[in-house]
C-alpha cells in the first residue's frame, strides 16, 4: 500500500510512458471537471490532473500516446455517455463501468475524486471492473421517448397527490370517482365553489393536471410514431403477438434492452430486469428468495403491469400463474414469475424473429427454487 502511495505523490500532470509501457485511464467525471489518472503496471500512477469537463480536450490530451492507452473508464452517472462514444470515435477502447459493481475496499474513510480516478484505472488493469452497455446517440434518443412518458406520468402522479391533499386539509369533500380519476370527479372539482383564494389554488392544480393529461397523450404519439418506423416495427410486431403486451411494453422492452442478442441465455435476461430469484446453494440444498431487484426497474414494473393482462388473455399464461399461485402461495409473488417468463419470451421473440401463438406453452415449467420468485 505505501509503494502506491508514493507513486500517486510522484504522479505529476505530464502524460511520460516509456517505451512498450501500456496504460490505462481512469476518469472521475462531473459536471465541470473532469479528474484523470493514468496508471501502469510497473510504475503505477505516472499521471494524474484535474481539467475542465470538456470530451474534446480530454481527448486531445491522450492523443500522443493512443497508442499505448489499453482503455479509458469511467463510472456511469448524470453526465451521460457522451465521453466514453467521442472516446470510440477517437479511436480508444473505453468503457463506462458500472458503480454499483466496483469493488470498493472494506474499511475505506478517505474520498477524493483524485484517489477514485487512480483506483478506478488501477482496478481497470486488474480486470476488476463490469463494463456497461454504450447506448448509441440514435438508442439512447429512442429510449428517452420512452422515459419521457414516465416522467409525465410521474408528474400527473404528484399532482393527484397534491390535489387530495388540498382537499383534506381545507376539508373539501371528495367528489365520487376520484378514486380512479374518472372525468367525472374532475369535472366534479371544477365546478367546487370555494373562497377567492383557495379556489385560485385549486384551478392552478387542475390547470396542471390538464396540462399533465394533453402531454400524456402527446407522449403516447410520439411513441406510436416511433414503433412505426423502420428501427422497430418488426420487433414491435413480434412482441405485440404476445395478448396483452402493447405498443408502450413492446417499446420499452426494445428501448431498455437494445441489442438483444447481446444477452447468450434466458437466465441473463431475468438477471438484467431484476426479476430472477435469489437463490441459495450450499451442498445439495437450494433455497430460493426474494427477486435480485437490480438491474432495469422501470422495465421490471412494465412487464408486471404487462403479466397481468396477459394471464387474463392467454389461457397458456393463465395455467402457468394458476400453476405458480400454488408453488408461491400468493398472486403477488406469483404475478412476478409471470413477469420473468415474459420477458424471456419477448426476448425470444426477438432474437429468433418469429411470433407468438396464443394458448401455446408459456414457458419452461419453473423449478422449485424459481418459483419463490
Amino acid at each position: 500500500m505505501g509503494n502506491s502511495v508514493a507513486g500517486r505523490r510522484r504522479a505529476g500532470k505530464e502524460i511520460r510512458l516509456l517505451a512498450e509501457e501500456v496504460a490505462f485511464v481512469g476518469v472521475d467525471v462531473h459536471k465541470k471537471t473532469y479528474q484523470v489518472s493514468v496508471w501502469t503496471e510497473g510504475r503505477e500512477w505516472v499521471a494524474q490532473w484535474t481539467q475542465p469537463a470538456d470530451s474534446e480536450a480530454l481527448c486531445r490530451r491522450l492523443e500522443p500516446v493512443r497508442a499505448q492507452v489499453a482503455h479509458v473508464v469511467y463510472e456511469a452517472g448524470p453526465t451521460g455517455l457522451s465521453l466514453a462514444r467521442m472516446l470510440r470515435e477517437r479511436g480508444f477502447s473505453a468503457d463506462v463501468v458500472a458503480a454499483s459493481k466496483t469493488p470498493v475496499a472494506a474499511g475505506r474513510s478517505n474520498k477524493s475524486d483524485r484517489r477514485d480516478a487512480g483506483q478506478m484505472a488501477r482496478l481497470d488493469a486488474k480486470g476488476m471492473l463490469t463494463a456497461i452497455y454504450v447506448l448509441t446517440r440514435q438508442e439512447e434518443a429512442d429510449r428517452q421517448v420512452l422515459r419521457r412518458r414516465e416522467q409525465v406520468r410521474g408528474d400527473m402522479s404528484r399532482t393527484r397527490h397534491r390535489i387530495k391533499s388540498f382537499l383534506l386539509q381545507h376539508g373539501v369533500a371528495e367528489p365520487a370517482g376520484l378514486a380512479h380519476w374518472s372525468r367525472a370527479a374532475v369535472a366534479a372539482l371544477h365546478r367546487q365553489v370555494l373562497g377567492k383564494e383557495l379556489g385560485r389554488c385549486l384551478a392552478s392544480l387542475l390547470r396542471d393536471l390538464d396540462h399533465g393529461r394533453q402531454e400524456l397523450v402527446a407522449s403516447a404519439q410520439d411513441i406510436r410514431e416511433l414503433a412505426a418506423g423502420e428501427r422497430h416495427a418488426a420487433a414491435v410486431g413480434r412482441m405485440c403477438s404476445v395478448p396483452g403486451v402493447g405498443v408502450i411494453t413492446a417499446m420499452t422492452f426494445a428501448t431498455e434492452l437494445p441489442e438483444p442478442k447481446r444477452f447468450p441465455t434466458p437466465e441473463t435476461i431475468g438477471a438484467i430486469t431484476g426479476l430472477a430469484p435469489r437463490v441459495s446453494r450450499s451442498g445439495e440444498t437450494a433455497k430460493g428468495g426474494p427477486i435480485l431487484k437490480t438491474g432495469n426497474a422501470h422495465l421490471r414494473r412494465v412487464l408486471v403491469q404487462a403479466s397481468w393482462q396477459w394471464v387474463q388473455r392467454d389461457p397458456a399464461a393463465k395455467k402457468l400463474f394458476g400453476h405458480l399461485v400454488g408453488e408461491t402461495g400468493g398472486a403477488q409473488k406469483a404475478i412476478v414469475a409471470v413477469a420473468r417468463h415474459l420477458a424471456i419470451l419477448l426476448w425470444h421473440l426477438v432474437t429468433t424473429e418469429s411470433t407468438y401463438t396464443p394458448g401455446q406453452p408459456a414457458a419452461p415449467e419453473p423449478e422449485p427454487a424459481a418459483a419463490q420468485a
